[in-house]
This record gives C-alpha cells, structure tokens and sequence, in this order.
C-alpha cells in the first residue's frame, strides 16, 4: 500500500521506468476494454461523464489531457457524453462546478483538484448521490473511488538527481547552495514532488532558500526568485530545483533580470513546449516527461468502469491514502528525465514536431543538439 507523500520508492533506470509505465498502462486498456465487451450491468449503453480540471493555463490540460481523455471515452464507450469545465485556477469555482454536474444527472466524475482539500465537499456531495469520482493527477481528498497519476516522489527524485549531476563532484569544504522552488501547499502532489527531491538532495547541498509557490504561478515564482537573490546574492546561488516548467520561466527571468551569467541549472517539469526551447538552449537543465496517453487513457477506462458498475480491482493494481480516505485504487505511471541528449523522445511520442521546437530562434541550438 502506498501512503501519500512518501511514495514508493525506485531505484530502476529510466528506461526501465518508461517500459514499466508502458506495461501498466497496456494492461489498464486491456482490463478497460474487457470491460466494454462485457456490457455491464449498469449501464450498458450511455453515460454522462463529467471532466473537471484545474485551469487552462497550463499548457498541458488542453493540449493534451482534455482531448485525450475524451478520445478514449468515446473509444470505449461512442454513446457517452462527457461534460467539461475548466476552474480557471479557482477552488470556490471548481466546488460549483461539481455541484452543478451533480445536479445536471453526471453519473461519474473525473476530477484534477484545484485545492485538494476545499473540494472535500464536494466529493461528499457526489458519493451521497451515488455518483463515483477518479481523481486525476491530483489526489483530492473525500471519498474517492479511484486514482491516477504519476508517482510523485520519482518526478522530485529524477530532479534531485539531475541537479546534482549538473553540480559536478563534491568539492572538499565546499557545499553547492540551491534555491528550491516547490509548488503550491493546496496540490497534495507538491508534497511528494519535495519530498521525493530532499530524499535525494538533503544533506549533500546546502538549501539556501526553499518557496511554496502560490497557485503554482510562474509570477509568484518569479518574485520568490528575485527574494533569493537578494537575501543570498548573485553568486551564491549553484543551482534551483523548479517544482514545474511554468515555475522555471519565471525563475530564469529573475536570473536574467539579476545579470547573473552563466545562469545555474534550473529543473523542471511537465515537458512544456517552451520549457523544451530553453533546454535545446541551455537556459533550462531538465525537464519531468510525463507521457500524458497513459494517465489520461488510465482515466477514461476508469470512468467508464466505474460508470457500468464495475470495480477497478481489473485495472487498478496499487493502492494510496489520502489525508481523509484509505486504500483508494490507484494507477500510478512513471516519469521519464529529459534533458537536451534525450529531448527527441518528445518528437518520437509525437509530443511536439522538430518544427514546432525548432523555430528560427532555435534554429542554431537545434542544429548543436542535433534535432535538425
């Protein structure tokens, strides 16, 4: 059983990470589609789906989330309909928008928390309704039926770990000094992401300064990074660990604003397309890859499950508590680490084209790091 934040722990190269996340995934729509062919008891023909997610700021739920999760829906089940409603990063707004799909006759929920606490209520309201909630890529608390993500505590290890590469070896009375940039406290997933990360880092640097990032806002970021500066100095800061990718713009810029050159090796998070740019640049040291197909698809297969009546113990092989339920199902994938050597698994996955990276801006860091 795993209890959140600490996570489980993984010590396999990130090769054998990605084919394990593969693997899980592939026997997800294995058990999803057994599911349809079965039919059901409860339903077996439409459902009405609700997809809730946290804003559309970052770049990857419309991108990528939205279009997938309703793909593999339709795939499983072509007379389902699914409601979608984006909170615009605000809790007291995503809270209407459960009740009001309630009220509106969902018979199941996906739902990306915006702050896994103030949703509590809401998901209350849902099982008292009798209508089952998967908690998608943030663990929101009440009684959820099941959950899907990535692991948590590997995203922050992978950062822990490249960061320190990108230190060097440690040098006799010497301790490198980072700034830690964490997300924000209302995520139950930056927790894990710390807390994966300090496993990693504690005691072999010295933190200088360590942020919550307020409504993981790369702004908030920003002014949290020109603050390190200023209380630690220009050339005292070695490296930053960056919860995300949106956190790492607006840490780069407080670097370049501060004239601090070369700038130290900022991580990352989530593969964003700008994020990418800055890596094949040498602006940005890495970002976490986290293949959205199989967390999206792993949501969809347990919607549509959940929606005819069935139990996830088929599709779901893990187990993770919340600060209020015990023993949720659960889908937990693994991150991959990618850096400038291995950046053209985006282009292999079909995440980005080299056209899309690669644009005139980039054409020469392109051309160095071989993607053109």
């Amino acid at each position: 059983m795993t209890s959140l934040p600490a996570g489980n722990r993984l010590h396999t190269a990130i090769a054998i990470t990605a084919g394990l996340a593969l693997a899980v995934t592939l026997a997800a729509c294995g058990k999803a589609a057994e599911v349809e062919q079965s039919g059901g008891t409860a339903h077996r023909g439409s459902l009405r789906i609700g997809l809730l997610l946290p804003d559309n700021e970052i770049a990857r739920f419309d991108r990528f989330d939205k279009p997938l999760i309703m793909k593999r829906i339709k795939e499983l089940c072509p007379k389902c309909t699914v409601d979608y409603a984006s909170a615009q990063h605000d809790a007291a707004t995503q809270q209407h928008q459960v009740d009001s799909m309630i009220a509106n006759g969902a018979e199941v929920l996906i739902l990306d928390a915006v702050d896994a606490r103030a949703v509590r209520s809401s998901v209350l309201k849902a099982r008292q309704a009798n209508i089952p909630v998967v908690s998608y890529d943030r663990l929101a608390e009440g009684p959820i039926s099941g959950y899907v993500s990535f692991n948590g505590a590997d995203v922050g290890r992978l950062q822990g770990e490249a960061l320190l590469k990108a230190l060097g070896p440690h040098r006799p009375g010497h301790r490198d000094q980072i700034v830690m940039m964490n997300g924000s406290s209302t995520d139950p997933n930056s927790a894990w992401f710390e807390g994966g990360s300090l496993d990693v880092l504690r005691g072999r640097v010295k933190i200088g300064k360590s942020y919550e990032t307020i409504g993981w806002r790369p702004e908030n970021a920003n002014l949290n990074m020109s603050g390190a500066i200023a209380a630690l100095g220009a050339d005292n800061i070695d490296g930053v660990l960056s919860a995300n990718d949106g956190l790492a713009s607006g840490i780069i810029a407080a670097l370049k604003a501060a004239k601090i050159r070369p700038l130290p090796p900022v991580t990352g998070q989530d593969a964003e397309l700008g994020a990418v740019q800055r890596i094949v640049a040498g602006e940005q040291l890495m970002t976490v890859y986290k293949p959205f197909k199989p967390e999206a698809y792993a949501a969809a297969e347990m919607a549509v499950a959940l929606g005819r009546g069935k139990s996830l113990a088929g599709i779901a092989k893990q187990r993770v508590n919340s600060g209020s339920s015990q023993s949720i199902p659960a889908i937990l994938l693994h991150p991959i680490a990618l850096t400038v050597d291995n950046i053209k698994i985006l282009i292999r996955d079909g995440m980005y084209t080299t056209d899309q990276i690669c644009t005139e801006k980039y054409a020469d860091a392109c051309r160095k790091a071989g993607l053109t």
